[in-house]
């Protein structure tokens, strides 16, 4: 199960496709392979799989690949209404530091593919950009795109050009490079170790124009309870979560699984695929679920947490909730 593979909101579909069809591709080429119509793309209400997205995605690179920074064009059209209820709740945070914490908490929420994180130094804050688990064949595009897009979204929190200490790719130099310094304001490092954002510490506390604390706290609910609807299994999915939470410590393999639901692993494999989903999501979503009320309710040890969870040891139950949530145990403890 990758970081990107969960449910999400159609927007982002639609304004890619709107952006394929403003280079000449008709609209049936955007959809081709997404099972999706033309009418149901309409939909602002629905709501499809990475996988769907993903297949617009390869629609747009191959039929455009003439297009030099297609993904950094894409990403500049991510403003935060793109982002329903979390892009208020990201807007009326009283600075920028609270509201990156809350963009990376309901990640899920937004369509990011790179898996996003925060490091934060003495005199600088890292957003970091792991794009390891994205196919090889769309990897550039999503990087481009979710970086401009991570970035016109905080410009958008000042209403003005925020500019970054540095930005550093993976990627090597492309031959359009030159469009990376004029959105970001700085030119990019390629062929870095990692892709990163480097931002000045001395913003990270800078009051934002439209902070409003009241909205902030209902934005941030809502966001919480659509994360959670979107978290609810059906069908073989929640059979299979069942059986998992009988003993969450002693999480069962696939093939024990699959023999009591009378099933063979491979067929099993391909049902809860053909559900958006996956065994070991299934199990980091039960393992999150719990993890996230015990260390709200209960006066245990992150150590006891691990253990109750069925982790080996506490750094592998710490590297697994900061995938989750975007902050270790203990931050996220304390910001409760």
């Amino acid at each position: 199960m990758h970081n990107w593979d969960f449910r999400r909101g159609i927007a982002s579909m639609q304004l890619q496709a709107q952006l394929g069809v403003e280079h000449g591709l008709s609209l049936a080429a955007c959809l081709e392979g997404t099972g999706l119509t033309p009418a149901q793309l309409a939909d602002s209400t629905a709501i499809v799989s990475a996988h769907q997205e993903l297949a617009l995605v390869r629609n747009l690179v191959r039929g455009l690949s003439h297009v030099p920074g297609l993904g950094l064009e894409a990403g500049t059209r991510y403003h935060f209404t793109a982002y329903g209820i979390l892009g208020f709740a990201i807007i009326s945070s009283p600075d920028l530091r609270s509201a990156m914490d809350v963009a990376l908490r309901y990640l899920n929420l937004t369509y990011a593919y790179n898996h996003i994180t925060a490091e934060e130094g003495e005199d600088e804050m890292l957003l970091l950009f792991d794009d390891s688990a994205i196919p090889e064949d769309v990897r550039q595009f999503l990087l481009e795109r979710d970086a401009a897009a991570a970035l016109i979204l905080q410009r958008e929190m000042f209403s003005s050009s925020l500019v970054p200490r540095r930005v550093s790719l993976r990627c090597r130099r492309p031959d359009y490079a030159e469009q990376f310094t004029r959105l970001f304001g700085v030119e990019p490092q390629f062929g870095a170790a990692r892709n990163e954002v480097a931002l000045d510490a001395a913003v990270l506390d800078s009051p934002l124009p439209q902070a409003n604390e009241s909205s902030r706290r209902m934005a941030e609910e809502q966001c919480r309870k659509l994360l959670a609807a979107r978290k609810v299994r059906s069908g073989l999915a929640e059979r299979v979560r069942d059986r998992i939470l009988h003993q969450p410590g002693h999480i069962p393999p696939m093939t024990a699984v699959a023999g009591d639901l009378l099933l063979t692993p491979r067929t099993l494999r391909r049902r809860l695929l053909e559900e958006g989903t996956s065994y070991k999501a299934l199990t980091d979503e039960v393992r999150e679920t719990l993890a996230e009320e015990l260390l709200s309710a209960a006066n245990l040890s992150v150590e006891q947490i691990a253990e109750r969870l069925g982790y080996s040891e506490a750094a592998s139950f710490i590297h697994a909730f900061k995938r989750w949530k975007g902050r270790p145990p203990h931050s996220y403890r304390l910001g409760k």
